[in-house]
């Protein structure tokens, strides 16, 4: 098992993706605030339980199941579920009627922190792993 393939890191990872793709729904609500009937978009957190693993593919949808050893393995055992037109893998919700310029930025000064804390952990995990197995 290679390092990156850790539970606890693969939900890091997926939690930092979805922050990255939160900032960009995020951005494009505050960039569309005068648009005419626009209706501006937030995602759907993933939910892990308590050993990081994802459940029900970030969408809160039933995992896949092979039911036959002839049908096609699922790989990384992850639906392909795009709820937003295929840009990420995360569901994609609207939000309300209207773009609030101000609950916006507080949604985009949250994100920011919350990845930074995500990434602080996935670095500092690595770092631990590392010295635990010799390599620094």
């Amino acid at each position: 098992m290679a390092i990156n393939d850790l539970p606890i890191l693969s939900a890091l990872r997926t939690k930092m993706q979805w922050h990255q793709e939160r900032q960009r729904v995020l951005a494009e609500n505050v960039s569309n605030a005068n648009t005419p009937n626009f209706r501006p978009s937030d995602l759907v957190e993933p939910k892990f339980d308590n050993k990081g693993t994802d459940i029900g593919g970030a969408m809160g949808s039933l995992a896949m199941m092979r039911t036959s050893a002839t049908h096609i393995g699922i790989s990384g055992g992850r639906q392909s579920f795009r709820g937003d037109g295929g840009r990420s893998g995360f569901l994609t919700k609207p939000a309300g009627n209207s773009v609030n310029l101000e609950d916006q930025m507080l949604k985009v000064s949250a994100n920011q922190m919350d990845y930074a804390a995500a990434t602080s952990l996935y670095s500092r995990s690595l770092g631990l792993l590392k010295t635990a197995i010799g390599k620094r």
